[in-house]
Parts: structure tokens; C-alpha cells; sequence
């Protein structure tokens, strides 16, 4: 299997300068600015069954600069504004193609501060990174190196809610290739107790990295919630801790799911996981907060790009096959099953199972019917008694 030259992002924190800092802050502000007024234009526009393209888009941003009132939009760089002006683009095309919702207008204090250059408006020489309307280099802790002779096509800078201050280098990884092909396979059960439990036995422990600071983290929140609503300088500082304390729990959930995802994707050929609709199950009160630390649907994304670089194969099982109620040794569908059962023997053959080790064997025979017979194929199943469902069928159109 071959991949094309991967194209990634090196992500770093940098920390600005006074006159940085308040050069890109403006920035984040037009950017802001500039795509709400385009997105009001396009809605407009739409309103009144006319079509509004990124080059009309493009075109009214030169009229607004031109106006007294918009004036200061000159005094950023324009190709931050030109960016997401094509932002707003894809976003509308994403709308159109059934594929997300309708644009939102960006928030001052909610929306993600961010701004994106292009090759036309930065400069990338000797590991050093200067931005448009700078005329000093950013200060970036390189935790890592560029791939060697990488040369950044799009660089985006950020800050977070905490104060952080990232900058983003898209590049080509030539280092990213399929790597040799192994024979494993292996299904993997996702769940609560237990993050994952594999096939072949393994469990893996959840961290609950949530949990572990929430009593820091309520504590952070009750101060905040005694402070006076407005933008008070007490104010800004307990927001800020808050969300420090968001922004680490956050860290170590992602550096751990990173190194579980590159793990199995070295180790397997084939992984086998359940199409599940995490959006639905977090509006279950009682386990939405566990869910959404466990982070499901990071976990599938991860996986998901980094078997596409490394030429391996994620397979996703319907979400309404039993793969919890199924004896992986005869092939019984148990009727009911608990979620605080975690234990259970099959009526039919006396096999003992572990809920989550019998679940991830299950999706592992589903994952590799489906792969060798195409979709929709799934293991047979028996019914108590000793038939299979196949057979019992057959016997009840017998006369």
C-alpha cells in the first residue's frame, strides 16, 4: 500500500512579546470581525436567493477597508483576513454538502483565537519564524524537530483559554510511510472501567484524568462563580485558572491516547473497533461526565489518520451488534445484559465470559467477516438450543 507525502502539523508553544502579543491580538480581532461581516453578507444574500462565493466575500473586504469605519482592518496583515474568508468557504460547502451545520458568527469570549499565514505572509529561515507587520522572530520552544529540509506551507497561530500562546507548522513528513505488514489483528472493546480491553485479554486501565483533578477543579470554579459578572481584572484571573486546570486534564488525555493509538497501530494490521454514536451517549446524565473524559471519539480520530499514514486498517462494527450479549464460543445470544454485569456464563455451553474480553473478541470475528466478505457480514449467530439462526429458519419453512 502505497501513501502519498503526508502533509502535518508541528505544533509548538511560543511566548510573544508585549508588541507581539498586541499585534496578534488585533489580528484575532479582525479575523473576527471580518468573517462574522462575511457570513452576514452571505446569509443576506441568501435570504434574498442570491449567491455569494469566497470571491465575492473577497471583493467586499476591500470595499470595507476602504470605509472610515472599518479603516483599522489595514493595520493587520491581510492574509489572515483573506484566510478566513476561505474558512467561511469550506464551511459553507460543508453546509451545502450535508456535512455540518449552518456557519455560527465567531464570539469574542467564547470562539477560538486563532489566525492562519500563508507562504506570502511569513518568513521561515535558519529555525526561525517572523509573522507579517513583526519585525522580530517568535520565541518558540522547539520541543521537537521539523522533518529535516520541511519547509512550513501554512503556519497558525492560536492562544487558548488558559493564555497559551501555540503556533502551528503544516509540513510535508517524507519520514511518514507504510510501515512492514504484520499478521495481528485485534478487537478492541472501549469502556469505563477499564479504557480498553483487547482480544487478546489485555485490559487497559482508564486514568480518569478528570477525576483526578476535580476537586482542584471545583474549588477553581467556586471562586470564579464568587466573583462579580463583568470583565474584572479578579474575574479574568479565576476564568484563567479555570481553565488552566481544563488545559491540563486535556494535555494528559491526549498525550495518553496518542501513545495508546500509535501502539496498536505499530503492533496490528487490522483493529477492530465499534461505530459509536458518542454524541447520543453522552446526553445519558449519569455517565456523561465518564464518557466524555474517556474521550471515545478522540481515541477513534487518532486512530482512524494514523492508520491511514502508516498503511493500516481500522474497521468500525455497527453499533447494534451485541457484541457484549454474544458467547464467543458457540455463538448464544444472551436477552438481557446489565451493565453491572461484568461477569456471565453461557446458558448453552458453560463458557464463563469477561464481559469486555468476550465484547472485543466479538468485534474482532465481526471486523474480520466484514473484511474478507465486505460490509454487513457478521458471525453466525445461534440460538439456544443448539441451532444456528440459519438453520432454525430452514426448519420452520420445512412442511
Amino acid at each position: 500500500m502505497t501513501v502519498a507525502c503526508v502533509k502535518r502539523a508541528f505544533k509548538y508553544r511560543f511566548y510573544p512579546s508585549d508588541a507581539q502579543a498586541a499585534e496578534l491580538s488585533r489580528t484575532f480581532g479582525c479575523v473576527r470581525k471580518v468573517y462574522n461581516l462575511a457570513l452576514a453578507a452571505r446569509t443576506e444574500a441568501w435570504a434574498r436567493q442570491e449567491r455569494v462565493n469566497y470571491n465575492r466575500t473577497s471583493a467586499l473586504l476591500t470595499a470595507w477597508k476602504r470605509t472610515e469605519e472599518l479603516a483599522f482592518l489595514n493595520d493587520v496583515s491581510s492574509v489572515p483576513l483573506q484566510q478566513c474568508l476561505r474558512h467561511l468557504q469550506t464551511a459553507f460547502t460543508n453546509f451545502f454538502g450535508k456535512r455540518a451545520k449552518y456557519p455560527r458568527f465567531k464570539s469574542r469570549k467564547r470562539s477560538r483565537k486563532s489566525a492562519e499565514y500563508t507562504t506570502s505572509g511569513f518568513r521561515f529561515r535558519d529555525g526561525r519564524l517572523t509573522l507579517a507587520k513583526m519585525t522580530e522572530p517568535l520565541d518558540i520552544v522547539w520541543s521537537r524537530p521539523l522533518p529535516e529540509g520541511a519547509s512550513p506551507s501554512t503556519v497558525t497561530v492560536s492562544q487558548d483559554s488558559a493564555g497559551r500562546w501555540f503556533v502551528s507548522l503544516l509540513c510535508e513528513d517524507v519520514s511518514v510511510q507504510p510501515l512492514p505488514a504484520a499478521g495481528q489483528a485485534v478487537g478492541v472493546d472501549v469502556g469505563l472501567d477499564h479504557l480498553l480491553t483487547l482480544s487478546t485479554g489485555e485490559k487497559i486501565a482508564n486514568p480518569r484524568h478528570e477525576r483526578r483533578d476535580r476537586a482542584h477543579l471545583a474549588r477553581a470554579q467556586r471562586s470564579l462563580a464568587r466573583k462579580a459578572k463583568g470583565d474584572g481584572a479578579n474575574r479574568v484571573k479565576a476564568r484563567r485558572k479555570v481553565a488552566k486546570i481544563h488545559a491540563r486534564i486535556a494535555d494528559r488525555r491526549r498525550d495518553g491516547l496518542h501513545k495508546l493509538t500509535t501502539r496498536l497501530v505499530r503492533e496490528n494490521q487490522t483493529i477492530v473497533i465499534e461505530d459509536l454514536t458518542v454524541r447520543n451517549m453522552v446526553k445519558n446524565r449519569s455517565l456523561a461526565r465518564a464518557i466524555s473524559d474517556a474521550a471515545w471519539a478522540e481515541f477513534r480520530s487518532l486512530l482512524e489518520y494514523k492508520a491511514r499514514w502508516y498503511g493500516r486498517k481500522v474497521v468500525a462494527v455497527d453499533r447494534f451488534f451485541p457484541s457484549s450479549r454474544l458467547c464467543s464460543h458457540c455463538g448464544i445470544v444472551s436477552e438481557r445484559m446489565p451493565l453491572d454485569v461484568r461477569t456471565w456464563t453461557c446458558e448453552d455451553c458453560g463458557t464463563t465470559h469477561d464481559r469486555d474480553v468476550n465484547a472485543a473478541r466479538n468485534l474482532l470475528a465481526a471486523g474480520l467477516a466484514v473484511t474478507v466478505c465486505g460490509a454487513g457480514v457478521r458471525p453466525q449467530r445461534r440460538t439456544p438450543g443448539g441451532q444456528s439462526a440459519t438453520k432454525q429458519k430452514a426448519s420452520q419453512r420445512e412442511p
